[in-house]
């Protein structure tokens, strides 16, 4: 069995992970860190945990296991790894943004390979250092990657994505509170999210030159889930861009293109991304939909574990959404 550890286990993606990983058939939690909760039972965080395992928070570290997750706050994980000396050969999967833009990717003698599959599957095969990407960046770019690669993202590029709660953190703020939440809807951080560097960079690494990209970030009055819509320019016909966007994806264990249009339930609670694509006049709607904790999250770092360890890419993650 695979020896697991997570580093930050008491928030929503240290809880997501954790439930993951407990019906993985190749993994084993080895131990679940948490500097508040040293000794307390995982399901004191995480109460849906309770009766499925006697596990508990600790506040030690076993630095030779197989693969260790960083569940940490932004700017939090480069710290972490320079108190903590993990063992050679410790496959490292970090969730924040430290290592995620190319110029952050060397850290300390390891290079970070940039974990969205769908772009970068065959040097994830071969890596041990994984920066796991953002939630709307990977919702952005699984919407884009294809119209990139094929170099026609030449026009100015407009997106506009709504996120549940659960994307500001477990920790409460004025903005994530029920009584703020709830019945309301408000966008945040306008053309200057940080997630804009990394699906910059991607959308490059296939398109030297591309259209400005502008993306507005929405709060949504729910729990989990990015429905993410972006349009742009395009000279072809709607049948062309399915298909360009089929042949990108027919080997996709998770990403999908839909004939009808989309809604989040059909994501929530899975690893997958839906895309469906809509064209008026000169202009193609694509829409994209994922679960934020899950494909925009701990889902997509237990993906990139099964591919660097030669598992099935789909291992532990057959997860079933509720559509109804």
């Amino acid at each position: 069995m695979i020896k697991a550890g997570i580093i930050g286990g008491s928030g929503y993606t240290g809880g997501e992970l954790i439930r993951i990983l407990l019906n993985h058939p190749a993994v084993e939690i080895d131990f679940v860190y948490s500097t508040t909760r040293a000794g307390k039972g995982l399901s004191t965080a995480h109460p849906d945990l309770l009766g499925l395992t006697e596990l508990q928070f600790t506040g030690e570290v076993n630095v030779e296991v197989d693969v260790v997750f960083l569940c940490l706050g932004h700017g939090n994980s480069s710290k972490f790894l320079l108190d903590h000396a993990f063992s050679d050969k410790t496959i490292i999967i970090d969730l924040s943004n430290d290592f995620r833009l190319q110029a952050d990717a060397n850290f300390n003698g390891k290079q970070f390979v940039y974990g969205l599959p769908e772009l970068n599957g065959s040097e994830i095969e071969y890596a041990q250092y994984i920066a796991n990407p953002g939630c709307f960046a990977t919702a952005i770019q699984l919407a884009l990657l294809p119209l990139a690669k094929a170099g026609q993202l030449s026009g100015t590029i407009h997106v506009n994505a709504v996120t549940g709660s659960t994307g500001a953190g477990v920790s409460p703020s004025d903005t994530s509170h029920f009584s703020w939440r709830n019945n309301n809807v408000s966008w945040y951080k306008p053309f200057t999210h940080q997630h804009l560097g990394e699906i910059n960079e991607s959308l490059h690494s296939l398109q030297e030159n591309t259209g400005e990209l502008f993306f507005l970030p929405n709060r949504g009055n729910f729990t989990r889930g990015i429905l993410a819509t972006a349009y742009t320019d395009y000279s072809g016909s709607l049948e062309e861009a399915k298909e360009l966007y089929k042949n990108f994806y027919a080997d996709a264990a998770f990403t999908h293109v839909s004939e009808e249009p989309l809604h989040l339930k059909q994501v929530v609670n899975t690893n997958n991304c839906h895309i469906h694509l809509h064209k008026h006049k000169d202009t193609l709607l694509i829409t994209s939909a994922i679960d934020n904790l899950l494909k925009g999250a701990s889902g997509q770092a237990v993906q990139n574990m099964n591919l660097i360890l030669g598992l099935e890419e789909n291992l532990g993650l057959n997860l079933k959404a509720s559509v109804f």
